[in-house]
Formats: C-alpha cells, sequence, structure tokens
C-alpha cells in the first residue's frame, strides 16, 4: 500500500509540477516565502493574512510612484531588515527579517558570514520588490 501511494505521488507531482514550476531567483523565493502572506503574490498588499491585520499591508507595486517616480532602494532595504530602525519612530507590525534570517544564517555560516549571507538576502528581496514597480 505505501509503495503504491509513493508511485501515485510521484506520478501526481511529475504531471502536474513541471507545469506550475518555475525557476524562482533568491529575491523572489524570498518573497514567496516571507512577504507574499500579506502583501500577496504581486505585492500588492492582497495577501491571505492581510485581513488579520491591524493596519493593510503596502501595495509594493507603488513605491517608485509615490517617491517622485524613484524606487527608494535605501528605504526599502532598512524596512525589510528593520534592525536599525529608531523605535521611537512609531510601531511596527512587520516583522524585522534581519533579527529572524541572521541566527540560521550564522548557524551556517557563522558569525561575521551569517551577516553577509543575511544582508544578501536582503539586498536579493529589495531587489525583486524593485522589480514589481509599475
Amino acid at each position: 500500500m505505501q509503495t503504491s501511494f509513493i508511485v501515485a505521488t510521484f506520478w501526481v507531482v511529475a504531471l502536474i509540477v513541471p507545469g506550475h514550476a518555475k525557476d524562482l531567483g533568491h529575491g523572489e523565493s524570498e518573497f514567496v516565502n516571507s512577504c507574499a502572506p500579506c502583501h500577496g503574490m504581486k505585492g500588492q498588499g492582497d495577501g491571505p493574512m492581510a485581513k488579520e491585520l491591524k493596519r493593510a499591508p503596502a501595495d509594493l507595486t507603488r513605491l517608485a510612484q509615490r517617491n517622485g517616480g524613484r524606487f527608494p532602494y535605501s528605504r526599502v532595504f532598512a524596512t525589510i531588515d528593520g534592525r536599525y530602525i529608531v523605535p521611537g519612530h512609531g510601531s511596527r507590525e512587520m516583522p524585522v527579517w534581519g533579527r529572524k534570517f541572521l541566527p540560521a544564517d550564522q548557524a551556517l555560516y557563522g558569525e561575521a558570514g551569517g551577516q553577509v549571507v543575511t544582508e544578501e538576502r536582503i539586498h536579493e528581496l529589495t531587489g525583486y520588490v524593485q522589480s514589481l514597480q509599475r
């Protein structure tokens, strides 16, 4: 019984996944894993968790438009990272991804290497958010 279940599962995955699978870049896969639950797959603030939040997530596709046509890369990077934002400047509902990524990255790459990898993950994610601009 278990063998037939495994074989059936294999064929379902083999037939369905290639039609829907896509080679995601690092930034896009990070976005899907970390941001899409709130911001939605297209970054428009309509993710499945959006209704559960006190404040609606931002529409990430209009960041450049709201900033005079220029994507505010440094501000987006700092917002995603979150470790260097001064708490006195208001509350923050969005997770501090820098603190969430860092422990696992340091466990894999050491203290200094983990910091570098965490920052690179956030750069990749920021670059992907930049690619969502309309």
